[in-house]
């Protein structure tokens, strides 16, 4: 497996939720193409890949509605055809090599990219169906998958032979100019593997260091999150009050009526998102919590509070400002205090973009602000993301203070051992194994548990993963478009065998 939730590389929400990297072991013959079972799931497998491969955006839209879910609600098909016009994109069309795993309702393959413009020449698709009439869409996954002939040995592998295979293998990513970034793997709270690649600055040619500063994208979520629990353990809050009990005065009373602390975690919580509006505006000028609120805080509700899962920055902005409001601090005063500082997180913060602020990694993209491609070579991300980031994410990080975060939240430093495991027990359900905590994800790959988080945005790309039973913990940082999920997956791929 290396499904690794936090991974969301080629990141397909095409339903209620994604699905990340999983292990496929591929033989070294792979069949040239594949004849799908005469199954619920193989039937609508490859009619998904005819309307696909055929562009016609008229028949990606008579495939999805099929689905009662995209039938009844525009906006669920929206996000579907925009999902897949990012794919089409992306791949050019898809041929199925081979079959990975299936069940009546649920199918897995290794499909070869026709025209890749992406970093990606081999997928692998997951589809799983409810099992109930008329058997809607649950998920439709879409991952990396590894060229037939290049699958790692059998068997369970000692962590001196993971180290060797994983230091190769990005080591070979490093040289194709695919990778560029950090790496740390822990076993049992001491790092076995951390090494350094690429440069954290192209002009200049300055090479990236293991205490290298990057982006996180959304994993700063976790720190709201935490923080959010902390403030809970206290009893200064619980997870059922109005947005109304800490922020009386917040413009939408709809919002301070109905939404609560847990819609708001859990993204149930119907607010709309703010890259948009923050994109139209002077963007420079937004540095504080209250600023990223201003910018949707009149916007009616997409849905009624807790009606259904859809992710959405909007919400950890909101808990931030109740953060400040309960605390007396600035949101970012009060991680930097209790999050930072208990878990020696010594190189982290949201820094602003105009300040100078050493060893920082600039990020670099082949991507437009919607994620589409772009033809030619990569260019600074400086233009597209936040000057500064927040409770939603943006903020920057080092693998080894992700690796002093994840210490400290497992030992109980930042909150007790209950309050760890309401944050990252799932209780939205995301797709197959997969569900989304308080601002934590969670999934479960042959029976091990793995909680974490990751983050990605034009040139920016992070993951934290805690395989909670086994021991490990995963920490990557990019500079390059969707390339952390990409190690992070083969890691996981690695330790659960």
């Amino acid at each position: 497996m290396s499904k690794s939730f936090f991974a969301l590389i080629v990141a397909v929400c095409l339903a209620v939720g994604c699905l990340a990297p999983s292990t496929v072991c591929q033989s070294a013959e792979a069949p040239t193409s594949v004849t799908f079972p005469d199954t619920y799931a193989g039937q609508m497998a490859q009619q998904f890949l005819d309307a696909f491969n055929s562009g016609e955006e008229n028949l990606w839209r008579e495939y999805f509605l099929q689905d009662p879910k995209a039938k009844d609600s525009a906006e669920v098909l929206q996000r579907r055809m925009d999902m897949t016009q990012f794919l089409y994109g992306d791949l050019g069309g898809l041929d199925a090599r081979k079959l990975v795993e299936d069940n009546e309702y649920m199918i897995k393959f290794l499909a070869e990219a026709r025209e890749p413009k992406g970093p990606f020449n081999w997928v692998v698709l997951v589809m799983a169906f409810d099992s109930l009439p008329p058997h809607g869409i649950k998920s439709i996954g879409v991952q990396p998958g590894d060229e037939p002939g290049k699958e790692l040995p059998p068997g369970k592998l000692k962590p001196q032979q993971m180290v060797e295979l994983l230091d190769e293998y990005v080591q070979s990513l490093a040289a194709e100019d695919r990778f560029s970034g950090t790496v740390l793997v822990a076993k049992d709270g001491q790092p076995i593997y951390k090494k350094a690649f690429g440069q954290a600055n192209l002009r200049y040619h300055v090479p990236n260091q293991i205490d290298t500063k990057f982006n996180l994208g959304s994993m700063n979520k976790m720190f709201t999150g935490v923080a959010i629990a902390q403030l809970a353990e206290q009893g200064k809050l619980s997870f059922n009050d109005p947005v109304g009990k800490f922020l009386p005065d917040y413009p939408n009373k709809e919002v301070a009526e109905k939404v609560t602390i847990h819609h708001l975690l859990t993204h149930t919580s119907g607010l709309s998102d703010y890259w948009e509006p923050l994109f139209n505006s002077n963007f420079t000028t937004v540095r504080t919590v209250q600023g990223y609120a201003e910018l949707f805080w009149d916007d009616t509700l997409l849905f009624e509070p807790g009606e259904r899962f859809q992710y959405s920055n909007a919400g950890p902005i909101v808990l931030g400002l109740i953060i400040e409001k309960i605390s007396g601090q600035s949101y970012f005063d009060y991680v930097k205090e209790h999050i930072y500082k208990p878990a020696g997180m010594i190189n982290s913060d949201c820094y602003e973009m105009d300040a100078v602020v050493e060893n920082l990694a600039f990020g670099y993209t082949r991507t437009d602000m919607d994620g589409h491609p772009v033809d030619g070579p990569r260019r600074n991300n400086m233009f597209l993301h936040a000057v500064r980031g927040g409770p939603a994410g943006g903020g920057w990080s080092t693998v080894e203070d992700l690796f002093g975060f994840a210490k400290a939240l497992q030992s109980g430093q930042l909150v007790g051992k209950a309050y760890v495991d309401t944050l990252t027990t799932g209780k939205e359900e995301m797709g197959l194994d997969m569900k989304y905590g308080y601002l934590f994800g969670e999934e479960f790959s042959d029976g091990h548990r793995i909680v974490g988080h990751n983050g990605g945005a034009p040139g920016i790309s992070a993951q934290l993963d805690m395989y909670v039973d086994l021991g490990y913990t995963v920490a990557v940082l990019s500079n390059y478009d969707m390339m952390a999920g990409v190690v992070a997956g083969k890691i996981g791929e690695m330790i659960v065998r």
